[in-house]
């Protein structure tokens, strides 16, 4: 369901789950609701399902883990995007995804698709667009489908009449066209507000440049990386052709030890070049004294560590150089979303985006980008130096 803002999304979300536990007919039916942040769920949505559960005389309510209870009936949870985690290993007969243009896009299929399997349960994807993202990809798909398993609802503010004109007048006149066409009327023309790489993105996706690659067999392919303690780690890879940038592939797990890392990049068919990482890979483990970047060559990596820069300067770097970039579209899909989606975070109290980015999953991505842009502009003055030159070791030589 693609909704204009106001539509009433959380509302509805709640009121569904509600009407479907009540109907189901069966004992045990488990029902989740998914919204971007935790912390939305708590704010948002939990008093709301409260209320409108209140008149059922043996619902309980379990605070800490936002969870409805009915008896035998079954059970209604409320659930983060940003914690998939808390919802692996679950079975559920119907799940609702609120705001889902805001989430990793692959916490369903990845997470919530399994957890419907066994009890062939049903999902709900509700949203507003913000530019042509994983939302508008799911729902092209959905479109064009001849199953019957798929169903598409289109909801303007200009259609359902839910905010009043005044209001909408008012709108108007505060937003621009494209923005009042995103928020009101369910385009997907307007780029995501506060993203940095909107502009530069859409001129690449316009250019054909994010298309499938095949570079040449004898070019070096460099990394950066983006890592994460007890986070995802994040590698980019990618070459210099003539003037150009060609991002080949692109890599994200969590959980893992840096000769993970190092076994996947063996495991793919290019000739590295150099591997380039942030300033804190230089610092020391408590346990045992030795840094990753020494981790990393102790494994066969040829490591440069690029110096510490303002983010906002590397975000700069990485607008510059996009312009001469193309983005494996096969290898990279998870990359060329999170570049989209990367945006300002914006400050509630103060109404107004902050001088720092919004940390979510398009974090880990967009830095190893960052650090990308970085060592192509120190290698700008040498193009013929590292770009060029070979690892010593025979082991990352196809």
């Amino acid at each position: 369901m693609v909704c204009h803002r106001r539509f009433g999304k959380t509302t509805f979300a709640v009121n569904h789950a509600l009407r479907a536990l009540f109907s189901a007919g069966q004992p045990g039916r488990r029902y989740a609701i998914v919204l971007p942040l935790y912390r939305q769920a708590k704010q948002v949505a939990w008093d709301m399902l409260k209320d409108y559960s209140r008149c059922v005389p043996i619902a309980t309510y379990n605070e800490a883990e936002l969870r409805a209870d009915f008896g035998d009936i079954g059970r209604i949870q409320l659930f983060g995007g940003d914690n998939p985690d808390t919802l692996r290993g679950q079975g559920f007969d119907g799940v609702v995804m609120d705001e889902v243009a805001q989430m990793d896009p692959r916490l369903w299929g990845e997470v919530i698709r399994p957890a419907l399997v066994d009890r062939k349960g049903w999902a709900i994807f509700l949203g507003t667009p913000r530019g042509r993202n994983a939302f508008y990809d799911l729902v092209q798909q959905a479109e064009e489908d001849d199953t019957g398993e798929w169903m598409v609802a289109i909801r303007k503010a200009s259609e359902t009449e839910i905010v009043p004109k005044d209001e909408l007048h008012a709108a108007k006149r505060q937003l621009t066209r494209e923005q009042y066409l995103q928020e009101f009327e369910c385009s997907w023309t307007a780029s995501i507000r506060g993203a940095y790489y909107a502009r530069e993105m859409e001129d690449l996706t316009e250019a054909g440049r994010i298309t499938t690659i095949t570079p040449p067999g004898d070019v070096l392919v460099h990394t950066s990386w983006d890592l994460g303690i007890g986070d995802a780690t994040a590698i980019v890879m990618w070459a210099i052709v003539g003037r150009e940038v060609w991002i080949l592939d692109y890599y994200e797990n969590s959980g893992v030890g840096l000769a993970h890392y190092v076994e996947h990049l063996r495991s793919l068919p290019y000739r590295y070049g150099n591997h380039f990482l942030p300033h804190d890979v230089q610092a020391r483990e408590l346990g045992t004294g030795i840094t990753r970047q020494e981790t990393l060559e102790r494994l066969g990596l040829r490591c440069e560590v690029l110096p510490q820069q303002r983010v906002d300067d590397g975000i700069n770097a990485v607008r510059n150089l996009l312009p001469r970039t193309w983005i494996s579209s096969e290898r990279c899909q998870r990359l060329v979303e999170a570049l989209r989606q990367y945006r300002a975070a914006w400050d509630d109290k103060r109404q107004m985006y902050r001088a720092t980015p919004e940390r979510d999953w398009t974090t880990h991505p967009a830095d190893a980008v960052r650090y990308m842009a970085m060592a192509v502009a120190e290698a700008e003055v040498d193009v013929a130096g590292w770009a060029k030159k070979p690892s010593n070791d025979t082991a990352w030589i196809r």
